[in-house]
């Protein structure tokens, strides 16, 4: 089993909010292929990363799935089309061998 995390951000690099309607969106796609999902949207997280010599900050919210094998093609093609639609050049899209309990 798989844990596949899916890291958002919520607003676009001039600090303006993404239509809510791009996260539904991804949640039904997301729900339709794997038959269920946890987004953890209540209460965004802060991700930090350097460039250069500055410091970013995004808020950023997190989809999780849970899957029986991991398709990396599907995950790339996915990472691709969310860097596009959420004009980034870097989602974050990472994916943990796990075992349910």
């Amino acid at each position: 089993m798989h844990l596949v995390e899916i890291l958002l951000p919520l607003n676009d690099n001039e600090g303006r909010p993404f239509d809510p309607e791009k996260f539904s969106a991804f949640r039904e796609r997301l729900t339709e292929r794997f038959g269920g999902l946890t987004a953890f949207t209540r209460s965004p997280a802060q991700g930090t990363t350097r460039e250069g010599d500055k410091t970013v900050r995004d808020e950023i919210i997190v989809f999780e799935v849970l899957t029986e094998t991991l398709d990396e093609s599907w995950w790339t093609t996915c990472r691709q089309r969310l860097q596009a639609d959420f004009r980034q050049d870097k989602i974050i899209v990472r994916a943990s061998a796990v075992t349910l309990l």
